[in-house]
């Protein structure tokens, strides 16, 4: 009886070929989707990537630039770390008050498109990725503008005696004020959507359970919108970290330059730089990962990991 059964069940059809399992066919288009964007990281990303790192255990001939000695020097990391600490510590910490001030200024913006916004929501959504319809040096240029000697805000806060130093341009505030323009929206958008698919009724929930505002926000709102915050602070700290353009233009020559104009310098204007160039690189990006892989460890959440 049981082997006519499995008899029927084998004429009938019962067991599906493997190369005809829906399944099987999905996995294999999936993979087959991954292919093209997986040659592009190869050739645009992974290859460049151990070319620069090549180059920097290099050696340049002096005065003769994209020449080199075929050795090993890790001296290059040496000079990287010893000769531009400062730049590194500015960095970072012009990225940290910048991600700092773009949370304080994101936070309660997402929040508002997301519970109280209405039929504006979408015209406030507007004016957050407005920024991104002009060239990103146009927009630090329009802030050196604004932030001039003789400009609205310099003569606002001189009348109120808050500016002792007379100017705001080619000061440590004019980076951190355009690093946190610039990278704004890429803190409000991630914190929006997390919002956004938060269930309004928990928070309110918080509400008739009799807490008040701040013990609902610290319990219940900012945890559900914990993978838009990290998300948030990622991507404003990692591009501000390795920036050049806010401190160039806003800048001074040597107070507040930061790593990624040293890099900058030493890729384009030094002769024989580029081993240097590239140590500096790949130092700031293993601080980075480092700084990274901890805070990740430390805040993370399951929807974002």
């Amino acid at each position: 009886m049981t082997a006519g059964v499995a008899h029927v069940a084998g004429a009938g059809g019962g067991h599906l070929d493997p190369a005809q399992d829906p399944a099987r066919k999905g996995s294999r288009t999936a993979y087959l989707l991954l292919i093209p964007g997986g040659l592009w990281l190869l050739i645009f990303f992974v290859l460049p990537l151990v070319q620069l790192f090549t180059v920097s255990l290099q050696s340049g001939f002096p005065g003769f630039p994209g020449y080199y000695y075929r050795d090993v020097n890790v001296g290059n990391y040496g000079t990287a770390l010893t000769d531009f600490a400062a730049h590194f510590g500015r960095s970072l910490l012009y990225a940290g008050l910048a991600t700092l001030f773009a949370f304080i200024l994101a936070y309660p913006l997402a929040y508002a498109m997301a519970f109280k916004a209405g039929r504006w929501r979408n015209v406030m959504m507007i004016c957050v990725i407005a920024p991104f319809f002009t060239s990103f040096i146009l927009r630090t240029i329009a802030w050196r503008q604004i932030l001039a000697d003789n400009g609205p805000v310099a003569d606002t806060l001189k009348f109120l005696h808050l500016l002792p130093g007379g100017r705001i341009t080619e000061t440590w505030m004019a980076v951190v004020a355009g690093l946190t323009y610039n990278f704004l929206p890429f803190m409000v958008l991630p914190i929006y959507a997390s919002l956004e698919r938060a269930d309004a009724r928990v928070i309110e929930a918080g509400g008739d359970l009799y807490a008040n505002g701040f013990t609902t926000f610290r319990t219940v709102t900012l945890p559900m919108s914990m993978p838009g915050v990290i998300a948030g602070t990622l991507l404003t700290f990692i591009p501000a970290a390795g920036d050049y353009v806010n401190a160039e233009l806003l800048g001074s020559d040597r107070s507040t330059k930061m790593v990624g104009n040293v890099i900058e310098s030493q890729f384009f204007k030094v002769l024989g730089g580029f081993p240097v160039a590239a140590a500096l690189s790949f130092t700031l990006m293993a601080m980075i990962l480092a700084m990274v892989f901890i805070y990740i460890r430390k805040f993370g959440t399951e929807d974002l990991l």
